[in-house]
Order: C-alpha cells, then structure tokens, then sequence
C-alpha cells in the first residue's frame, strides 16, 4: 500500500488560477529566469541556455555517453527570501535524455510577509527520458514558501522524478514553528499533488494520517505520456516494492499507480539522509527496470 499523503489538500480550482495567486503573493523580489532546450544530434543530446538573474547551468556531463546529458542547476545566493522567483522552463525535444540535478538543498528562508516562488515548467517531446532529481527543499521556520512543478509529456515521453521537503533545522534546533509551504506537482490533465503545509497545523504535522511528527515527506514518480502496458507498470511497482522491503523506512514508505500512466511512492522520514537513500535506491531500479540502465548517480552527489 502507498503512504497516506501527508499534504492539507488546498483548494482544488483551476491550476491557472492558482498560478495567478501565486505569482501576486510573490511580490517584488530578485527575479532570475533559467530556459533550457535539449535535442538529438545525432548519437548526442546537446543543450542550450539562456539565463536571466541568478540562476545557471553548468557545463553538461556526459559520464554514461553521448545519449544522456547530465546538467546541475545552480542558484548561486543559496536560497530565497520573501518576494523572490526563480522560474525554469525545459524542453527536451524529441529522443533527448536528459539528468537534472542541483549541488546541494533549495532554502526557502523566513520571510516578512511575501510569498518566495519557484516554479518550474518541463515539455517532453515524443520519445524524450528525463530524470528530474533535485537535492531536497528545506523550508525554514517563518517561511511562505510555493513551490509549482509541472511537466508536459507527448506520447512516449517518460519522467522520472523526486520532490523532497524538509521542515526545519531540527538538528540545529529551529523547528518549523511558523511559516506555511505549499506544493503543486502535476502532469495536466493526468495527475495532480497540491496541498499546504502551515505550521500552525498541529493536527495535520502530529497525525498518523499526516506527517506523523516527522520533518521529511518525499515523492518520487514515474510518470508517461501515455498508459504504462499493465505488465510494465506492475514490473515497475515490483521493483519499488522490493526495494523498499527491508529499508529502515519500509513502514512509512509506499508506492502505487494511481493512474495508468503514473506511479508514485511516498515516504516519511524523521532525517533527510535515510529519505535519500531509499528514493535513490528505488530510482536505481526503476531505471534499470524501465530503461535498461545502471543507476549511474550525477557526479556532483559524490563530492
């Protein structure tokens, strides 16, 4: 069985209008705009950018040969307060592969009263593989945080992805005591997560139907732009499944296809460092079961 999600469901209107909102509680912070376009060169996948305020891309890695572009996003202020945006618009054109990655966790710091906003947009053309696998988020006590993810799958189009949100410093002492983020992932019209997390919602952070009392809730999907063959998807729930049995997060990890063209696995964890490992443990066989391919971690992750 999955994990309950442990996500205040927000309201569930038009996404678009959701989008307004957010970007109005964004106000008037620093602003940096990444766009990234992949296509087949031939036996390559090559990349080009585009940049506006601080946001960048390095160099493009190619440690599993030509096909597979592995490029590392970096935000170089480290974090973002009240009022800033980051958005990221990618498109892998047909037959790309492509391995996005950051160098180390996204801080959403305490705010004054703005909402700070990072939203990403992904376009898969016919054919295209992205693995979307970010460090995790964490939200700071006193943060107003959005996060919006949305990725556009033309048939044949696979992604793979994780989302990983932390809640506080709890090692260091700062608990989340105040402050609310809110999630929105989503392939339109096949599957979407929105919810909120305020920190002022005892009931919803305490609950054995939300988070427990933990401080890490993760996500990790595999989503198609068109129905998995029933065999395939359930040779990639096996997969999950068995990777998941026997970790130290097998009671409050689990996985399902609530869709034909999407599987999802959820966990909780009271440490970023187990949640890690176990998605990472889950994306090497889905990698392996669905595409033939060694896990192959980015080699920023072994620095």
């Amino acid at each position: 069985m999955a994990a309950p999600s442990p996500w205040t469901i927000a309201d569930m209107g038009p996404a678009t209008a959701q989008a307004v909102k957010d970007e109005a509680a964004a106000g008037s912070g620093w602003r940096a705009e990444l766009t990234l376009d992949y296509r087949r060169r031939g036996a390559r996948t090559v990349a080009h950018d585009a940049h506006s305020g601080p946001l960048r891309v390095l160099q493009p890695l190619y440690p599993e040969g030509e096909g597979i572009c592995h490029h590392v996003l970096v935000h170089p202020p480290g974090g973002l307060v009240g009022g800033d945006q980051l958005h990221v618009h990618a498109r892998l054109q047909a037959g790309s592969h492509v391995l996005l990655t950051t160098p180390g966790a996204t801080r959403f710091y305490r705010s004054e009263g703005a909402a700070a906003l990072q939203r990403t947009r992904l376009q898969l053309d016919d054919g295209a593989r992205l693995e979307w696998l970010p460090m995790e988020t964490i939200a700071y006590s006193g943060c107003q945080a959005r996060n919006h993810l949305s990725a556009e799958l033309a048939p044949g189009a696979e992604w793979m992805g994780w989302d990983t949100l932390v809640l506080g410093l709890v090692a260091a002492g700062q608990p989340f005591i105040a402050g609310s983020y809110g999630q929105h992932i989503e392939v339109p019209g096949v599957w979407l997560e929105r919810g909120r997390v305020d920190a002022a919602d005892h009931v919803l952070l305490r609950s054995p139907l939300g988070w427990a009392s933990h401080t890490v809730a993760a996500t990790l999907w595999f989503a198609a732009g068109a129905a998995l063959p029933p065999a395939r998807r359930q040779a990639l729930l096996d997969a999950a499944r068995a990777a998941i049995d026997g970790h130290e997060l097998a009671a409050t990890a689990g996985v399902t296809a609530p869709q034909p063209a999407v599987l999802v696995l959820r966990l909780l964890a009271p440490r970023v460092e187990a949640a890690m490992r176990l998605l990472a443990r889950v994306r090497a066989a889905w990698r392996q079961e669905a595409w033939g391919l060694a896990a192959e971690p980015p080699r920023i992750w072994r620095t």
